[in-house]
């Protein structure tokens, strides 16, 4: 078992405050991940878990143990860094066994321990190379199996992948995923890159301003975010967002009308009163274009881009386009070989539209 509480956790550095009472819980056996942009302080909070900065305020338990005191050695976690942190001078053998080394463990544990991770992260052939002699990829590996070999209860990974090229970041976090599935392990990870969180976590904890947005299963989260900054986070590309203002509200519905949009009544039960102005939200993959001898379509959004640029990825194209209103828009199509200055028709399913009010909080409809 370990589960691991971080309860109202505050970190200042002077009068700047990085993390604002941070409570979460992390079950035994979890991946989760830490994801956001720079300086949204998901990395201080993983330094705080593992005994690399003090905290200014709150707790942390490790299986109900408070380990806010307890040296970085001795508190049952292991880091695995960006930047690797070999010794160049050593083999992969000797970096993986140091710190059980240092711990005056016996020769013949230290070479069990190693040869176990090595099997782990097929290294077997690599244990007598220097880091010099070793790629990215087999170097991170070290550096896990380094960890491997500590038997934590926690493992905490600060953006491993971030040094490699992309083809092998995509097969390290297959990797990952698959260690995981063997060892069993509860496993914090911590990365500003979106896509990495969506495909590692069990868990996924979205930060902005030292502050949690939201905590939840990736596809969750995708599907059913809580305010604009989630919305447009996750997800690539980012969600649209069109400005519209409240002109009608019913029981069952609400009106809107923006520049960009028109008019459009959407099916909502209860929409708060008092609100004047609106984000509409679509994501690209929710838009589609409208062919030429196609009518209108009830209960749809009809937008009319013009086309500025096409991002022509192979299996898929984004068009990016102005709004008449001179707000962005992008969607998605299976065609190719577009030019710019194309008038588009394009077309988003009512249901599929999110709204946001003026503070970027989600209005979610009463069930």
């Amino acid at each position: 078992m370990a589960q691991l509480d971080i309860v109202h956790v505050s970190k200042a550095f002077g009068d700047a405050e990085v993390l604002r009472d941070i409570n979460l819980q992390i079950s035994s056996g979890e991946f989760v991940v830490f994801v956001g942009p720079s300086g949204c302080g998901k990395s201080t909070l993983l330094r705080i878990i593992s005994g690399l900065e003090e905290l200014s305020r709150g707790e942390i338990r490790l299986d109900g143990q408070l380990i806010n005191g307890i040296d970085p050695a001795k508190r049952g976690v292991a880091m695995v860094f960006q930047s690797y942190a070999l010794y160049p001078h050593m083999t992969a053998f000797d970096n993986m066994g140091f710190s059980l080394k240092l711990a005056r463990s016996p020769k013949r544990t230290i070479a069990q321990k190693v040869a176990n991770a090595a099997g782990i992260l097929r290294l077997e052939k690599l244990l007598e190379r220097r880091p010099g002699a070793l790629s990215g990829g087999q170097k991170q590996r070290v550096a896990i199996g380094r960890a491997i070999v500590r038997e934590p209860k926690v493992f905490l990974f600060d953006e491993p992948l971030s040094n490699l090229d992309a083809e092998l970041r995509v097969q390290m976090r297959a990797e990952l995923t698959q260690l995981h599935g063997r060892l069993k392990t509860t496993m914090i990870y911590v990365t500003h890159d979106q896509v990495e969180a969506m495909t590692l976590a069990d868990k996924m904890v979205v930060m902005n301003g030292g502050v949690v947005q939201q905590c939840g299963r990736p596809l969750e989260i995708y599907d059913d975010p809580d305010n604009m900054f989630v919305a447009g986070f996750i997800g690539s590309p980012r969600m649209n967002f069109l400005k519209a203002a409240v002109i009608d509200v019913a029981p069952d519905n609400v009106t809107v009308e923006g520049p960009g949009v028109g008019r459009l009544t959407l099916a909502f039960r209860d929409f708060p009163a008092g609100t004047g102005q609106v984000a509409i939200g679509i994501r690209p993959q929710r838009i589609g274009l409208l062919g030429a001898r196609e009518g209108a379509i009830a209960n749809r959004l009809e937008l009319s881009p013009t086309l500025t640029f096409a991002e022509e990825l192979g299996d898929v194209t984004y068009l990016h386009g102005d709004l008449p209103g001179g707000e962005r828009l992008v969607l998605r199509t299976l065609d190719g070989h577009y030019s710019g200055g194309r008038q588009l028709t394009a077309v988003a399913d009512a249901a599929s539209i999110l709204l946001f009010d003026e503070t970027g909080r989600r209005i979610r409809p009463t069930i």
